[in-house]
């Protein structure tokens, strides 16, 4: 009995802290979150929701106040640099853009008194960790109305104050060192810019080791070959083949880039199907990745989850279904939506290879787009360039492509030729051969062919159809010569 009792106590304690927990999940009306989304900081609201950061910031607001220094719109809209706010809002940088603003939110609560002269506020800059990491902001009082927050001014201090927390106005964007790199490392494309390819180490035939790579050349020295020789015609001047492998350094994570464009698919939004088909239901990712990674290119035609759903079992129940189906749907080179536009547009019908031996996709302009296949089995490119960073290309189309279907072997009937009367050719070219004169004059080719002889004549315009008729004409001729033989030797 009084274990039980000792029980009630328990759970009776507890249930006030449970209460406060549950509470406590949720955030509040005034809550300084509510706050920035309906404010006049739009733009900055708008990318908060973008970088999927709302429930991050929940948590973090349910721990402690925070402090936001919010850009002002024409920050954003105008003065920032158009290709870096395009870096930012593709889905593959969401990592950038997360750190962009996250380094504007110091998790304490910062208020204007506390940095008005005549108070006690530092001589010199503080520094306050912001939500990313590794990156601090710099306070400084400038004047008596003004104080800095790294190389932005605060325009509007206070401007929304809440219970757990509080925004102040900037003038310009913070951006933090990473993510400047990372912008500068994809506009340079030091990340997937080819390397040039390593032949393959020759072995020694006598001592089976590696032959050692010959010593550069020093500056100055003459050619190794004469100037003639290595200017002759030959092998060399023939087309040089497209680069391939990149050798066994692996200078290009294929891995990295495949993760990459599958977590853009997620965050992208209604490719859900295709990204687990890629990475749960076969191992497609991983081959990509070795084929990435060995110096080719793909290009994806990724179908939406209406499409993925739109398969019937039997489609899918079949060993190795999923793969040929997936295998139809990349393309061994790289495409973006404006090349394939451009050659449907001028070539009206391309045809590419597939992965899938010996298929071949179709594409055509339609409406305005790339229409894939034909008849029932065709797709739309509705989503271009999902992911492009020069190895892989991710194209959304709104359909699953099959190939047709090869025509089943049946009997072959073999029927009879019809029998063809060649009508015989007349008045081109023909002979007349007239009773001879005389049997002593010498009978040859050129007379008979020529018309020279008085009693032979060729009735025809070209000597070229002449010379096409000595081969029947010869038997002919062979006779003639007999029969004068003969009278000959009779006489």
């Amino acid at each position: 009995m009084d274990c039980r009792i000792y029980g009630v106590t328990i759970l009776l304690f507890f249930l006030p802290t449970l209460a406060f927990s549950l509470s406590q999940g949720q955030i509040n009306s005034n809550s300084i979150l509510v706050a920035l989304l309906d404010s006049h900081y739009t733009e900055v609201a708008e990318l908060v929701e973008k970088a999927m950061l709302l429930q991050t910031l929940e948590n973090t607001v349910m721990n402690h106040n925070i402090t936001i220094f919010a850009p002002r719109n024409e920050a954003l809209e105008r003065d920032l640099d158009p290709d870096f706010k395009r870096f930012l809002l593709e889905p593959r940088n969401l990592q950038s853009l997360q750190t962009l603003l996250m380094s504007h939110i110091v998790p304490k609560r910062i208020t204007k008194p506390e940095y008005q002269p005549g108070l006690s506020h530092p001589a010199r800059p503080t520094r306050h960790k912001t939500l990313a990491p590794n990156h601090h902001l710099s306070l400084q009082t400038v004047n008596s109305t003004h104080w800095n927050v790294d190389s932005s001014r605060v325009t509007h201090p206070d401007s929304l104050t809440r219970p757990d927390g509080v925004i102040h106005g900037i003038d310009t964007l913070i951006i933090p060192r990473s993510v400047q790199d990372d912008f500068n490392r994809r506009r340079n494309l030091i990340s997937i810019a080819a390397v040039k390819p390593e032949s393959a180490p020759e072995v020694d035939p006598r001592t089976h080791r590696l032959k050692k790579p010959a010593p550069p050349t020093p500056a100055g020295s003459p050619p190794v070959l004469p100037i003639y020789d290595a200017m002759a015609p030959g092998p060399s001047l023939a087309p040089a083949p497209a680069p391939g492998p990149g050798g066994p350094h692996h200078h290009f994570n294929g891995e990295r880039q495949v993760k990459d464009f599958i977590q853009t698919l997620l965050h992208y939004g209604g490719y859900n199907e295709m990204a687990d088909i890629l990475v749960n239901l076969t191992s497609l990712a991983t081959e990509m990745g070795r084929l990435v990674s060995e110096g080719y290119v793909l290009t994806v035609l990724a179908p939406n989850d209406e499409a993925m759903a739109k398969l019937t079992t039997d489609q899918l129940s079949e060993p190795g279904s999923p793969e040929q189906i997936m295998y139809y749907h990349l393309i061994p080179e790289y495409q973006t939506e404006e090349s394939m536009y451009n050659a449907v547009r001028r070539f009206g019908k391309i045809r590419y290879d597939t992965l899938r031996l010996p298929h071949k996709v179709t594409a055509q302009e339609a409406d305005g787009s790339v229409k894939f296949g034909h008849g029932d089995g065709s797709a739309y490119l509705f989503d271009p360039d999902i992911y492009t960073d020069g190895r892989i290309s991710v194209q959304g189309i709104d359909g699953v492509l099959l190939p047709p279907q090869e025509e089943e072997a049946g009997p072959v009937t073999r029927a009879q030729p019809a029998k063809v009367v060649v009508k015989q050719r007349r008045g081109r070219l023909e002979y007349v051969r007239i009773c001879a004169k005389s049997a002593v004059e010498p009978l040859n080719v050129s007379n008979c062919l020529l018309g020279q002889a008085s009693e032979r004549k060729i009735v025809g315009n070209s000597m070229l159809d002449a010379w096409k008729l000595w081969s029947g004409f010869k038997i002919h001729l062979l006779s003639i010569n007999c029969s004068h033989q003969h009278a000959s030797k009779t006489r």
